[in-house]
């Protein structure tokens, strides 16, 4: 499924946020690679959810259907 920029901006910010108060990490990273980003949350979030290891899921609502 495809994903907006606003849900995608709502995804990685709510797993940064959960990142940032001690949440494990989902994908595997290496130290070097932490330290090249200063431990940013943000930036985790965001490789965590170009792998797809985000289980987080979208609800859209549908439009009400209009009678005639």
């Amino acid at each position: 499924m495809k994903v907006t920029k606003y849900e995608r901006a709502r995804i990685i910010g709510a797993r940064a946020l959960q990142i940032s108060m001690g949440a494990p990490l989902l994908i595997k990273t290496d130290k070097k690679f932490l330290e090249s980003i200063n431990y940013s949350p943000v930036l985790i979030a965001k490789k965590e959810f170009e792998a797809g290891a985000i289980p987080m899921t979208i609800k859209r609502p549908l439009p009400a259907k209009m009678e005639i």
